[in-house]
C-alpha cells in the first residue's frame, strides 16, 4: 500500500515554481543568476495600498474573516467589475480566495465531474491541467500556434466540443504567450457556444489591466453567456500584490454559492490585512498603476528587439502580461556545448546552466516547441540575460 495517495502522486510539480526553485539553489550556491522564470512584478506595491494595510493593523484588524470575503471588499469588487469591465454583479456572486489559484480550485472542485471534459487552449497556464486532473476532469488541449498569435479558433472549439465537454478555460491576455482575445473574437467563440448551452467558461482575467492594445474584453459582457461565465480575477499581477494572496470570482450565484462552501471546508475567509487593503486597490482609478503598464510595454519592445537578433528564437507581438513565448524548435536535434537539445525542457535547462537565465519549459503550458521568458525584470537585466542566451546559442 502505497504511503502518498495516488492523487498526489499522479499530480505535477508547478514547472514555473520549480524553475524558480531550481534558481534560487545555484543563487545560493554563489552562481549569478537572472531568473526571468517566474510571473512576478519587480515593482513595489503602491504607496496608497501599504497605507491602507497599516491602517487596517492598527484599526485592529485581526479576526476571522467571512469566508467569501468582507462586504465591503464584495462591495469594491462589485464596482471594479462595473466600471471596468461593464459586469453587474450582486453580493451572492462575489467569492474573494486565497489568491486566483485558488478560485480556480474552487470552481473545478464543485463543477467537475469524474470524466468531465475541459476545452484548454494551448498554451495554457501552468496549473490548469492539474486542477482540472485532480478534480477528476480530464483536459482536451487545443493546440495553436504562433501563425494565430497563439489564440483558439471558433472552428477548433467546435471541433473539440464532445457530449463530455462541461468547461473551457483560458486567460485573455494570455499566460504565458500574452495574447489577448479581442472582442469580437470572444464573440465568435460565444456564436460557437449558443448550440452547445451546458458548457461554462473559465476566464481567467488576472492581467487585465496588463494591455497593450486598448480595452479589455470579458466573456460575461455578452448577454447570452453571462450566466454561463465565472470570472475569475485579482490583485496579483496588476498592483504587484504577489504575496497578499487576494483573488476573487464573479459568478452565476449557484456556482459562487458552492465556491463559498467548498471554501468553508478548506481555508476559510482570506487574510484580513490583505483584504482590507484590497478595498482601496479595487476602488483606485486603474490609471494609478499605468506607470508599470507603460514600463512592461518598455521592456516587451526591448526584449523583442533583442530576441529578434537571436538566431532560432521565434516570437510573436505579445498584446497583453509580461511574458515572451518564443518557439525555439529550430535548435531541436542540434548539439550545443555538448548538450543535445531534443525538447524545449532540454532547452531550458541549457540556458540555465550555460546561460545563468532561468526561463520555463513550454511543455509545462501545453506547447513543447516554445519557452516562457518572463520580463518582470529590470531592462538592465533583460539586457544582460539576452546577451548571455545570445552566447550560449552561438
Amino acid at each position: 500500500m502505497n504511503l502518498l495517495s495516488d492523487r498526489v502522486l499522479n499530480m505535477s510539480t508547478s514547472a514555473t515554481l520549480a524553475m524558480a526553485a531550481k534558481a534560487r539553489e545555484l543563487r545560493a550556491e554563489g552562481k549569478d543568476i537572472i531568473s526571468l522564470s517566474l510571473g512576478e512584478p519587480d515593482f513595489n506595491i503602491p504607496d496608497f495600498i501599504k497605507d491602507a494595510a497599516i491602517q487596517a493593523i492598527n484599526d485592529g484588524y485581526n479576526s476571522y474573516t467571512p469566508v467569501d470575503g468582507y462586504v465591503e471588499l464584495k462591495e469594491a469588487i462589485i464596482t471594479k467589475f462595473k466600471r471596468d469591465n461593464n459586469l453587474s454583479y450582486t453580493l451572492p456572486q462575489i467569492v474573494v480566495s486565497t489568491g486566483a489559484k485558488q478560485s480556480l480550485a474552487n470552481v473545478a472542485a464543485v463543477m467537475l465531474n469524474k470524466g468531465d471534459e475541459v476545452i484548454l487552449p494551448c498554451p495554457y497556464w501552468v496549473s490548469y491541467n492539474d486542477i482540472v486532473k485532480l478534480n477528476d476532469g480530464v483536459p482536451v488541449e487545443v493546440k495553436t500556434s504562433i501563425d494565430t498569435d497563439f489564440k483558439m479558433t471558433a472552428e477548433q472549439l467546435e471541433s473539440a466540443i464532445t457530449p463530455k465537454t462541461k468547461m473551457i478555460w483560458f486567460s485573455s491576455p494570455c499566460n504565458p504567450s500574452g495574447s489577448v482575445y479581442s472582442k469580437e473574437e470572444l464573440r465568435a467563440l460565444a456564436d460557437v457556444l449558443q448550440n452547445h448551452p451546458n458548457i461554462y467558461v473559465v476566464s481567467d482575467e488576472i492581467y487585465e489591466h496588463i494591455n497593450y492594445v486598448g480595452q479589455h474584453s470579458s466573456m460575461a459582457q455578452f448577454e447570452d453567456m453571462y450566466n454561463r461565465t465565472i470570472t475569475v480575477n485579482g490583485v496579483s499581477k496588476a498592483f504587484a500584490m504577489t504575496g497578499w494572496r487576494i483573488g476573487f470570482i464573479g459568478a452565476p450565484t449557484e456556482i459562487a454559492r458552492a465556491c463559498n462552501k467548498m471554501q468553508g471546508q478548506t481555508t476559510s475567509g482570506a487574510n484580513c490585512i490583505a483584504q482590507r487593503a484590497v478595498i482601496t486597490a479595487m476602488l483606485a482609478p486603474p490609471a494609478k498603476v499605468k506607470y508599470m503598464i507603460d514600463e512592461f510595454k518598455n521592456r516587451r519592445d526591448l526584449i523583442l528587439d533583442l530576441l529578434n537578433g537571436i538566431e532560432g528564437f521565434n516570437a510573436n507581438t505579445p498584446e497583453g502580461a509580461f511574458y515572451v513565448f518564443p518557439n525555439i524548435s529550430y535548435y531541436f536535434g542540434k548539439t550545443l556545448r555538448g548538450t543535445t537539445i531534443t525538447n524545449a525542457t532540454d532547452f531550458s535547462l541549457y540556458l540555465l546552466e550555460h546561460a545563468l537565465v532561468a526561463t520555463v519549459t513550454g511543455e509545462a503550458f501545453g506547447n513543447p516547441d516554445c519557452i516562457r521568458i518572463s520580463y518582470a525584470a529590470s531592462q538592465d537585466q533583460i539586457v544582460e540575460a539576452m546577451k548571455r542566451i545570445k552566447t550560449a546559442v552561438s
